[in-house]
């Protein structure tokens, strides 16, 4: 080789000690970030929980580093030995591309992103892209666009569009010095790389602020649900177990001297202690109560996990909250019917009603299974047991073979029905409580449902 081609050599060893270095630093991104967030994925989809919206690893400046190939064009010129000066050349570019991969890295990082290194950086490369172009011309005017992926990838906010029009008009009039037609392509590139890379970039920033909101409003949300709970059971057994214990310790005092005193204190701790079971459960039930909406919007879910097409219709006067809770009681079981049941491919609920009374209607296109007794432990929550709740509160329940096929459940209340949806009287024992749907469809698979199953 000639000594014109020494440059070069030295230029080629830089970029394979670059592409190394790289490598490595890739290599130690994906241990340590992606290939966790990869496990973790995958065990969420082993376990059946719903996938966290950002599966994807962490933004970064790598999604930047692709542009620079727009460069290949100016290193071709190097290797083929048409660019004068090569080591004028090389060095130019060498920089150039170092200052953009810092750039674009401290522009995921704000406090390094508006940091004054920044800015000298991005100063340094309009230095080096201004003399480049001017020096040369041709495929070297192409790291004005270049420029511009930095600057939008590192600015927000007022500034950036006259920045954005500026650089355009600097690399227009070193393009048109230069090379004169293609002045208006270069000014253009640039201008469409800086603002669309900002625009992506400050789109991406939002979502993730959002998101980042989000969680922090559904924890505080969770914790303040718990702190509310743990009031209601502090107000509620306080008072009861301090009387409890009042009774208790009279009682044993009493033992040994009146013992029909000490059995009337007995006698009233447990009339104390039946009450404070009452409240306890009134308490639990209407805490772990949904509205109707709450239950058609996981119908929905449950049909749709079970690949089975939901339509659901809403209208009519508003309804109280026992009408409510009845009725989504009614939507929870024939969805787990369907779901576990009737093989259907759609299923239709829809709820209408007049001023007096509201319907509730319930129809899939299955097999149309027959209606059984309800489950052993359930504590009545098959459609017989519903059924006998919505005759107590003024209503009735059917349940049978679809005119057109598939199985048709039909509940009708009054809009103001004053039987307790949430009451003690609902449930033998406290542990007597339906499970939802939910869970069930997580429980059952499809193809654990028999064309012959019986509805529950």
């Amino acid at each position: 080789m000639t000594k014109h081609s020494n440059p070069i050599t030295c230029r080629l060893h830089e970029v394979r000690e670059a592409r190394r270095a790289w490598r490595e630093n890739w290599r130690h991104t994906w241990k340590e970030e992606w290939r966790p967030r990869r496990a973790a994925l995958r065990a969420r989809q082993k376990s059946g929980k719903p996938l966290s919206e950002e599966t994807g690893p962490p933004p970064s400046g790598f999604a930047l580093l692709p542009w620079l190939l727009v460069g290949l064009g100016a290193f071709s010129n190097l290797l083929q030995g048409r660019t004068p000066n090569p080591w004028i050349g090389g060095m130019g570019l060498l920089a150039f591309n170092s200052l953009y991969i810092s750039v674009v890295f401290r522009a995921f990082v704000k406090e390094a992103r508006d940091a004054p290194a920044t800015r000298w950086a991005l100063v340094a490369m309009l230095a080096i892209t201004c003399g480049l172009g001017i020096g040369y011309g041709g495929s070297w005017l192409y790291f004005f666009p270049l420029l511009g992926l930095a600057v939008g990838a590192v600015t927000r906010g007022r500034m950036l569009p006259k920045l954005a029009i500026a650089l355009s008009a600097l690399a227009g009039t070193v393009a048109g010095f230069r090379d004169g037609s293609g002045a208006i392509g270069v000014a253009y590139a640039t201008f469409l790389s800086t603002t669309v890379t900002a625009a992506i970039l400050s789109l991406s920033e939002a979502v993730r602020e959002l998101r980042a909101a989000r969680e922090e409003l559904a924890r505080r949300a969770v914790e303040e649900e718990r702190l509310r709970f743990s009031r209601d059971l502090h107000d509620l057994l306080g008072h009861t177990l301090s009387v409890i214990v009042v009774k208790s310790e009279a009682a044993r005092r009493l033992a040994h001297r009146d013992l029909e005193a000490a059995l009337l204190q007995v006698t009233d701790i447990e009339s104390v202690g039946r009450q404070a079971l009452t409240e306890i459960r009134e308490a639990v039930t209407g805490y772990r109560e949904g509205s109707l909406t709450t239950e058609l919007d996981g119908a929905r879910s449950a049909l749709s996990a079970a690949s089975v097409d939901p339509v659901v219709r809403q209208s009519g006067p508003p309804l109280t909250p026992q009408t409510e809770a009845l009725l989504g009681w009614v939507v929870r079981e024939a969805v787990t019917n369907v779901v576990r049941h009737s093989d259907a491919t759609r299923c239709e609920i829809t709820v209408d009603g007049t001023p007096d009374r509201v319907r509730l209607k319930i129809t899939d296109n299955g097999t149309g299974a027959t209606v059984s007794e309800p489950l052993e432990g359930l504590g009545g929550t098959g459609l017989k047991g519903l059924t006998e709740r919505l005759a107590a509160a003024g209503g009735s329940l059917e349940a049978g073979r679809a005119p057109r096929g598939g199985f048709l459940v039909t509940a009708e209340l009054p809009v103001d029905a004053t039987q307790s949806a949430n009451g003690y009287s609902f449930y033998d024992s406290p542990g007597q409580r339906p499970s939802p749907a939910n869970s069930t469809v997580h429980q059952n698979s499809r193809s654990a449902r028999g064309a012959g199953a019986a509805r529950d």
